[in-house]
């Protein structure tokens, strides 16, 4: 197995570098990225711009806890699932706009954490704050209508998701999706015409591992996935797993030095071809372990073949 060491590209405020997650690429070489909550107990987190050229990066405060943001094109929008509602956050307003509300209200204790869009519209889940019930939900806004669909009632930690959609298959998708405790990357169809999802297949099995996957990735043009590992204890090196989706092999690994949290990967153009772009977190974090891991909550990059 190929082992890949990734650099520092980015160090975030400590309070940034609390919980970020979510990264995604814009067409001008920028970053959008979020910070779910700025410290133990906050509720409060931010979404950010960073051109990583320059190390600027631009904050705009969030009025609650985002799970993910989605930016148009230019930067300036995006599409935010935040605490328990789904709205469009203006970056130049700092106006966020509802357009979905009252999620999971079939248990208390949830708010919004991971997203993925497709061509039909969005699939995202929810976490129980506590870690405690599975109890969260896996929903799909449907974009022609606006239509709400509850898939799952029944997750702990719904995390990185991954779309696969082919000619010829009508409404139907593939949809890999993870509830990190489990520590299973499991693979639906998902029928958006009909708003309903399949049995779940195991596509990768990551249970004897000591880190719990987190967000996930697809490497266009392959069936291969990058899958950050979020490892609550101490260690060395943060760890993103590249795995088949065919066989469930891992296949390689990039490495965090100092950030055992890895959090969320993406995928970014470099000089030379492609880059692989790793958020890490500092969640929990006492002053001593901090000390043993000093570029946890910094933001990585590494080369991709």
């Amino acid at each position: 197995m190929r082992v890949q060491q990734a650099r520092v590209l980015h160090r975030p405020r400590p309070e940034h570098g609390y919980l970020p997650e979510g990264p995604r690429a814009l067409p001008d070489g920028r970053i959008a990225w979020i910070t779910i909550q700025t410290g133990p107990g906050a509720t409060r987190g931010a979404v950010h711009v960073l051109d990583p050229a320059t190390d600027d990066n631009v904050t705009h405060e969030l009025p609650g806890r985002p799970g993910f943001a989605l930016p148009d094109q230019g930067g300036g929008r995006f599409l935010i699932g935040m605490e328990r509602s789904l709205g469009w956050f203006d970056a130049a307003t700092g106006k966020f706009d509802e357009i979905v509300q009252g999620l999971d209200s079939h248990c208390s204790g949830t708010i919004v954490n991971d997203g993925e869009p497709l061509r039909a519209g969005i699939v995202f889940g929810m976490k129980d704050t506590a870690f405690r019930e599975h109890k969260a939900g896996l929903y799909f806004l449907r974009q022609a209508d606006g239509e709400l669909f509850r898939l799952r009632d029944d997750q702990l930690c719904s995390n990185g998701k991954v779309v696969r959609e082919a000619e010829g298959q009508g409404g139907k998708v593939q949809l890999f999706d993870i509830d990190s405790p489990t520590r299973l990357v499991r693979r639906y169809v998902l029928d958006t015409d009909e708003g309903t999802i399949g049995e779940p297949a195991t596509a990768i099995d990551l249970r004897a591992d000591r880190a719990v996957p987190d967000g996930m990735i697809a490497l266009p043009g392959t069936d291969e996935v990058v899958i950050a590992m979020f490892d609550p204890e101490h260690a060395e090196d943060g760890r993103a797993l590249r795995c088949s989706l065919v066989t469930g092999e891992v296949l390689a690994e990039y490495r965090t030095p100092g950030a055992a949290q890895v959090t969320c990967p993406a995928l970014l153009r470099g000089d030379g071809g492609g880059q692989l772009l790793l958020t890490t977190a500092a969640e929990h974090l006492s002053s001593d372990r901090l000390a043993r891991q000093p570029n946890a909550g910094c933001l990585f990059v590494a080369e991709l073949d």
